[in-house]
């Protein structure tokens, strides 16, 4: 008997709130439906970002393979004699292929920004001016590539910005800056190959005791690298011509 009237005060206390829910309802009925539509705006508004945000990496991914396509093309002079010419774009020189890149690449970094696409497009737009010797430009789009500290770019970033001093010339920044990376565990980057890049440098420069030293720490701090038996040929040999 006491479940049965617990069951029917249970019942009648449940069809009170829905009597004074409706109720309510009524009362507010112009404030619910405002609610009604400002919900149904906002996830519409929501929709049509995430909408615009997926068409925009879209554009941005489309647009970088694009400029990848004309930096990876190949130059008249590289073809063997007599070969079929490739299907796609060639460039007569260079300079030309280059020039190209760079313009298609740092289109791509205005119109995307800091997405994955257009800091991978500011990378290989450096990777341009390099080629053709603009080391100012280069060191300038390296370095806001590094500065995003974001993912693989910034590594990669990080290594080529000791490429560009070595072709300008500038040896101590060179080695400073590949052994920067060979001495950091976190660098993200192959340690035996920065550091037999900065023996290479020394060794260009002629700085052969120096180059000595690189190479044979490179054969002592990691002697399982593919770099180890060039590294100990290059050390001995700077050896007896010293």
């Amino acid at each position: 008997m006491k479940k049965e009237l617990k069951e029917d005060i249970r019942h009648d206390e449940f069809a009170s709130g829905i009597e004074q829910a409706w109720a309510w309802a009524g009362r507010h009925r112009d404030e619910i439906r405002i609610g009604v539509l400002v919900l149904v705006v906002l996830t519409g508004a929501v929709l049509a970002l995430v909408h615009f945000r997926d068409q925009r990496i879209a554009e941005g991914d489309r647009e970088l393979r694009e400029a990848l396509t004309v930096f990876e093309a190949p130059v008249t002079s590289e073809l063997p004699p007599g070969s079929e010419p490739p299907s796609g774009q060639v460039f007569t020189s260079a300079e030309e292929k280059y020039k190209t890149a760079a313009a298609a690449f740092e289109g791509v970094a205005r119109r995307h920004g800091s997405s994955v696409a257009g800091l991978r497009a500011r990378y290989f737009g450096a990777l341009s001016r390099l080629e053709l010797g603009q080391y100012a430009e280069a060191e300038k789009g390296l370095r806001e590539v590094q500065a995003s500290g974001a993912g693989l770019e910034a590594s990669l970033a990080r290594l080529e910005l000791a490429e560009v001093y070595r072709r300008s010339g500038q040896v101590d920044k060179a080695v400073e800056a590949y052994r920067s990376v060979a001495s950091d565990p976190a660098a993200g980057m192959p340690r035996d190959y920065a550091l037999m890049s900065a023996a290479r440098t020394l060794e260009d420069a002629r700085r052969l005791a120096e180059a000595r030293a690189a190479y044979r720490e490179l054969t002592e701090e990691f002697p399982a690298s593919v770099f180890a038996t060039e590294a100990r040929t290059r050390a001995e040999f700077l050896q007896s011509a010293g």
